[in-house]
């Protein structure tokens, strides 16, 4: 009877350490979510620095052969074509430079994850809280698992009547 004891922990055990590996370990549920929320994020920057990358093209191309752009950007940073004067006011912000976003650095995220010798931990720890449960009430029912039974013995040499003696 302690050997069904000792597997029914076992499997308890057992079953403890894989739902835990599977639902909290490293390569479990909840670490799949986390990176898939990473990637989410990575995803969304790659996005919106790909749309930076294209308006910054789009300028460029418009700086390098649009006059006309060309000489706004002029105007902006105070030069003037030959006729043109320049006529400053006082009190006004002198021109800033554009910032153009360039995005923002993403690091890294650890996935937070319950360490396999954790769950091995666990598995063990249930193990013998059940055996020890099984033999307490083994115990509280007035049956001691440890005592051998005795062995019934076999009486030879009955009277068979009628029939061949044994």
């Amino acid at each position: 009877m302690i050997h069904l004891k000792l597997l029914a922990s076992a499997l308890a055990g057992t079953v403890v350490y894989v739902t835990v590996s599977v639902f909290a370990g490293q390569n479990g549920i909840n670490s799949y979510k986390q990176l898939e929320n990473q990637k989410r994020e990575i995803s969304k920057q790659a996005t919106m620095i790909q749309n930076i990358n294209e308006e910054l093209i789009l300028e460029k191309n418009a700086l390098s052969n649009d006059r006309d752009v060309i000489a706004a950007f002029a105007r902006k940073l105070d030069y003037v074509k030959e006729g043109e004067t320049l006529v400053k006011i006082t009190g006004l912000k002198p021109f800033e430079h554009t910032l153009y976003d360039t995005g923002t650095v993403l690091r890294r995220k650890e996935v937070s994850y319950i360490p396999d010798d954790v769950c091995k931990l666990l598995g063990v720890v249930f193990f013998f809280m059940t055996l020890l449960l099984f033999l307490f009430i083994d115990l509280s029912n007035g049956n001691n698992p440890f005592e051998r039974k005795k062995k019934i013995k076999i009486v030879t040499g009955i009277p068979i009547y009628g029939g061949k003696q044994i």
